[in-house]
């Protein structure tokens, strides 16, 4: 069912100042700043040979993160995105094991314009988990 790992997301106080230090500290690839108003986020992606780190910060008041870096003021890492063959057999899958996928339980587009979901994270060890097709 899971292919292969896709990003780990962090949520920042600052999505400028961290993109920054990973571009001058760490000599990263990143992509420019993304705004996502219908998610809520907006969003950067270091890019690696293997994978990529996503830092998202709130975009307006409505933003399903802005809770989470209230009580991560300074950061934390926020989910892991795994991709999948096939997002719609994945949730029917899910749901037969008694899996809460978050939101309507459908598939929307994400940051990579493609199906994802998310997964609640009582049911993985405490991990937000996104599932995103291939």
């Amino acid at each position: 069912m899971i292919t292969k790992f896709n990003h780990v997301a962090i949520v920042v106080p600052d999505l400028e100042a961290a993109a920054k230090k990973y571009a001058d500290i760490l000599g990263a690839n990143v992509s420019d700043i993304s705004n996502y108003k219908e998610h809520g986020v907006s969003v950067v992606f270091v890019k690696l040979e293997n994978t990529k780190i996503e830092l998202m910060h709130p975009y307006g008041d409505n933003s399903p993160i802005k809770k989470f870096l209230d009580k991560n003021n300074g950061g934390a890492i926020h989910h892991i995105c795994i991709e999948v063959k096939d997002i719609n057999e994945t949730c029917a899958r899910l749901k037969n094991h008694g899996i809460t996928i978050l939101g309507d339980e459908k598939p929307k587009k994400g940051a990579h314009n493609k199906p994802v979901i998310f997964l609640h994270p009582k049911d993985f060890y405490g991990t937000l988990i996104e599932l995103e097709q291939e």
